[in-house]
């Protein structure tokens, strides 16, 4: 009996000892411990590819400085189109000459060039005696008149009275008609000097006449100066009706089966080719102009005339199907990465990546940004799309995604805000 409780006793030891020693195992030694094993194997990096940002914020200020301009996709007829160069040109209808019917020294010059004027608006004033003798001769006829008048009612009586001979009573009508004739004469000359006959009186003598504008335009030339001479043949001021433009284009042979009246002519100044005028065509030449090869076609300038000038060179695209497509601006795609891509005006705000192990830098930055004053913003979604045909300075596109309805875009100043985009990398702090 003490045997075998001394054995169970040294058994128990034993397994004392065994566990004690499982519990005293170090890291490495052979053995496999769910507690070892978690604290050996590396915890992997997050791998987090950041997408690419698509929107900027500018401020007022970074916007007023790049001169960024806002408008909107357009439909344009830039497809099945002939280009054809030509001049603007005004109608001899619609031009015309300030001149003196009668020779004279310039007293007053009252126009420049680019001004406009009405019909009938003084341009100058001539001085000249022989303008004071005319009046002179008109008053002195007007007396000689009343003289006249009265010895033929006195020849008249006499003739009545048989007191009188017939021959002078015939010499005092044909006087009194000769006198009438020559102060109709000067009454004319002296309305054409610009001077109401009415008005000329022995106290009332004017020694400069007027030279009108004979029509209504811009003054496009100035020959005479204060103290030139000037007669019938030396107009003093050109004036021109640009409300008249009309533009002539020079078709090559092959091209001018495709035209015809009415069609519809966009075109630019070859010298500003951002802003386009339209026109229409209303007659086209049946002969070759000089050795050009080419036949001219005349069109009418339609809408806005601001800013063409008679002479102006032009560049005219002539649509062929009436096709229209979105088109931008060209200066409104930008290039990056081998695709194109326009700027809209968004409301959505610029994307925010935070790197990790930045927690208190981000909240330092946060706490600033509360203190700082907040600016207004614009933001700019960057929108990509699909280049075709350029004409006329714009470019037509079709749109990758979907745009809101009249989104404004970026058509000035798109490679500025794509820049900054690229810049900041979308990240914000």
């Amino acid at each position: 009996m003490s045997f075998s409780i001394n054995k169970i006793i040294s058994l128990a030891i034993i397994l004392c000892m065994i566990l004690s020693a499982c519990h005293n195992h170090k890291e490495g030694d052979g053995h496999n411990h769910g507690t070892a094993e978690t604290k050996s194997e590396a915890k992997p990096e997050a791998t987090h590819e950041e997408a690419p940002a698509t929107i900027a914020a500018l401020t007022a200020e970074q916007i007023k400085t790049v001169g960024i301009t806002y408008g909107n996709v357009e439909m344009k007829e830039l497809t099945a189109t002939i280009k054809a160069n030509g001049n603007l040109k005004v109608p001899n209808n619609n031009k015309g000459n300030a001149t003196s019917l009668y020779g004279g020294v310039i007293k007053s010059l009252n126009v420049q060039i680019g001004s406009f004027v009405r019909k009938g608006q003084v341009i100058a004033t001539i001085a000249n005696p022989q303008f004071i003798q005319l009046q002179e001769e008109y008053l002195t006829i007007a007396s000689k008149i009343i003289f006249a008048e009265q010895e033929l009612a006195r020849q008249k009586e006499l003739n009545e009275g048989n007191a009188g001979a017939k021959k002078n009573l015939q010499s005092a009508d044909a006087e009194l008609k000769t006198l009438r004739t020559r102060r109709a004469s000067l009454q004319q000359q002296i309305q054409l000097m610009g001077i109401n006959p009415n008005n000329v009186s022995n106290s009332n003598l004017q020694s400069a006449l007027v030279v009108t504008s004979p029509i209504s335009g811009t003054v496009s030339n100035v020959f005479a100066k204060i103290g030139s001479y000037v007669d019938v043949s030396s107009p003093v001021a050109e004036i021109v009706d640009n409300g008249s433009l009309h533009l002539d284009l020079n078709v090559f042979e092959k091209d001018l089966p495709m035209l015809r009246v009415g069609q519809t002519i966009h075109f630019t100044l070859t010298n500003n080719p951002t802003k386009e005028y339209d026109a229409q065509v209303y007659s086209i030449g049946t002969a070759f102009e000089n050795d050009s090869k080419t036949i001219p076609v005349h069109c009418n300038v339609k809408g806005n005339k601001i800013g063409l000038i008679d002479g102006m060179n032009i560049t005219g695209i002539v649509s062929l199907n009436n096709v229209t497509t979105p088109a931008v601006p060209n200066d409104a795609i930008v290039e990056a990465d081998g695709k194109y891509y326009i700027f809209i005006i968004t409301n959505k705000e610029p994307e925010e990546h935070h790197e990790e192990g930045e927690e208190g830098h981000n909240h330092k930055e946060a706490e600033k940004s509360k203190e700082a004053e907040p600016k207004k913003m614009t933001n700019f979604e960057k929108i990509e799309v699909v280049k075709s045909v350029s004409n006329m300075g714009y470019t037509a596109i079709t749109f990758v995604n979907e745009i809101p309805k009249n989104a404004k875009i970026v058509t000035k100043g798109a490679f500025f805000i794509n820049a900054k985009l690229s810049n900041t990398g979308g990240h914000e702090h």
